[in-house]
């Protein structure tokens, strides 16, 4: 089934349509800076009060910046190719005068003084920064809540959160509060929401994008944390291309066999050339039948279209692939706790068994490993990097679930491990979508997550396409295909300003 024409009417709005056409009617003279913005300020204005997406605004200073950007226009400056383009970042990035907290209540006086490297480079690129969105605290969440900003809630549903933990990021992106957003990802940050709030987002390959200015106060040594990435959201697949080559350029990458120059990319391989594995489901974190079948769906029309489909190899061995990766995620999350969290941490770890790799085992086991014991883990995952770099000599790309089911009803309460989701009637921890997360997160590989379907309860979900360390154009220029070929966003339907 094509799916490509299916939208709701309010996807018709002007603030709804793609960054890439925003910035060419612009471009144009068919429309302003000032007019999108404000168009964008008014939604803001009507929905926000429901959905707190967007916690931390800058409008008059961003409402001067797009004057100039219009009168540049006129006098035929270009700032760059994000002229005039209004969007908002994630609140855990620095932007100059506007508070970095993360949810703490305790760092609401915490103003930055600069932007954050890839905020700068937005800047740069021509585009105007009005506003921040909702994370969860120490963005360590798939819901978006915390004592200083409140609960963000789903577009699509009120009684359901967004995802985390850019989930005002992926709210405020469905509900056309804003062109683009600036995301993070450590455990699937920026594709979970997107899969929940039905929009795209781009986990790059580890390394690509500078991470400075997007740590709390005392971290120096951000851009060396395991796992984590910045990337693009958006709700078009080719406005993370437009994005992603604002991020990364310049930029120089290490990989193991030497110093790569951000040029790598695809080689400009046909769609219909492509080899692609599709994985729909997995006994560790089983996936939602409604998810599954559309997997399935994906995958009969991939036959048609693409040299290979096949829905039975698997690159590495799921078990191996969760427990590395949810030891070093947790190591990586823990070296930033403070001493009273450490300490209680390190407290539950002690009488775990060995042989205990519950999510809750492999949390506390993570946050307090010694790096003797890290480094044992640090080999385990150069093991399934290789054989990750053996499964691409025989396929392209790999498409997988982001998660196990649908955006899920606000549950605050307990340890994440406690918060169970039916799946499929049987009850399963929340925990297990981490699996997902952590599939290509622990070895670095870029992950493009793409709105592929909506379940019976009309909402939206999506898939993550996997590609080889450095080709993110792959995974990227796919997911515009399949975009245009397949299946587009669509848009909740929200009260009109």
């Amino acid at each position: 089934m094509n799916d490509v024409s299916s939208h709701s009417r309010s996807a018709t709005a002007p603030v709804m349509q793609p960054a890439h056409a925003l910035l060419r009617q612009m471009h144009r003279g068919e429309c302003s800076s000032s007019e999108i913005l404000q168009d964008q300020l008014a939604r803001i204005e009507a929905s926000n009060g429901t959905l707190n997406a967007v916690v931390v605004l800058d409008a008059e200073r961003a409402r001067q910046r797009a004057e100039d950007s219009d009168a540049a226009r006129r006098r035929g400056e270009m700032w760059g190719p994000l002229h005039g383009l209004p969007i908002t970042v994630k609140e855990s990035f620095d932007v100059a005068g506007l508070p970095t907290t993360w949810g703490y209540p305790q760092l609401k006086d915490n103003v930055a003084t600069s932007h954050a490297v890839a905020v700068q480079r937005l800047v740069d690129a021509g585009a105007i920064v009005f506003g921040k969105t909702n994370v969860p605290v120490a963005l360590a969440d798939w819901q978006t809540f915390n004592p200083l900003y409140g609960t963000t809630n789903n577009p699509w549903d009120l009684t359901r959160g967004p995802g985390g933990s850019s989930g005002g990021a992926a709210a405020a992106l469905a509900a056309g509060f804003t062109s683009l957003e600036l995301g993070s990802d450590i455990g699937a940050s920026i594709r979970n929401p997107a899969h929940y709030c039905g929009v795209y987002g781009h986990k790059p390959t580890w390394g690509v994008i500078p991470m400075q200015g997007h740590e709390l106060p005392g971290a120096v040594c951000i851009d060396t944390v395991d796992i984590g990435v910045a990337g693009p959201m958006a709700r078009s697949a080719r406005d993370l291309r437009l994005m992603l080559d604002v991020l990364t350029a310049p930029v120089r990458a290490f990989a193991p066999q030497g110093w790569m120059d951000a040029g790598w990319r695809d080689q400009g391989k046909p769609v219909e050339s492509l080899r692609i594995a599709v994985i729909a489901d997995d006994p560790l974190a089983r996936v939602d039948h409604a998810i599954v079948e559309r997997f399935h769906e994906l995958a009969n029309f991939l036959r048609t279209r693409v040299a290979t489909v096949d829905e039975d190899r698997r690159p590495v061995d799921s078990a191996e692939a969760r427990v590395v990766y949810l030891h070093l995620v947790r190591a990586a999350t823990g070296a930033f706790m403070d001493d009273a969290a450490y300490d209680a941490a390190r407290i539950a770890a002690v009488p775990l068994a060995p042989d205990d790799m519950s999510y809750r085992a492999c949390h506390y086991r993570g946050n307090t490993l010694t790096h003797r014991d890290w480094f044992h883990y640090d080999q385990r995952r150069a093991a399934l990097k290789r054989q990750w770099q053996a499964f691409f000599s025989d396929f392209d790309l790999v498409i997988c679930p982001v998660a196990t089911t649908t955006a899920f009803t606000h549950n605050q309460q307990g340890q994440r491990w406690e918060r169970m989701l039916n799946v499929n009637g049987t009850p399963q921890e929340s925990t297990d979508s981490m699996f997902w997360a952590g599939y290509p997160g622990v070895v670095g590989l870029p992950a493009t997550a793409v709105p592929i379907g909506r379940d019976r309860q009309g909402l939206p979900f999506g898939a993550q396409i996997v590609a080889p360390a450095f080709a993110d154009p792959l995974a990227l220029r796919f997911a515009e295909w399949l975009e245009r070929e397949w299946y587009a966003f669509q848009a909740p339907d929200l009260p009109a300003p």
